[in-house]
């Protein structure tokens, strides 16, 4: 389990993560900022887990793909208006 979520869904916001962690602690390294590295090690720590501000996938899309509905499937009730 732990294997598979560090190997697959690597989108563009993860890819994003991983880079601005990276540079964040290559900079708190120059620099000898606790703060920034603090910070990297948030960003590395997202990053590797998949996971977002709110949590495993809180603010993602859902991946489930909805039924696809057909014309069939909706029932139409024609309503006629008397104007008087």
């Amino acid at each position: 389990m732990i294997k598979q979520t560090l190997l697959t869904g690597w989108n563009f916001m993860r890819w994003l993560r991983l880079g601005l962690g990276i540079f964040i602690a290559i900079q708190a390294i120059q620099n000898h900022d606790s703060l920034s590295g603090f910070i990297a090690a948030f960003f590395l720590f997202q990053a590797v887990t998949n996971t977002g501000c709110c949590g495993a996938n809180g603010c993602a899309m859902p991946t489930t793909k909805k039924e696809n509905y057909t014309i069939e499937d909706v029932e139409f009730i024609e309503i006629k208006q008397n104007n008087k």
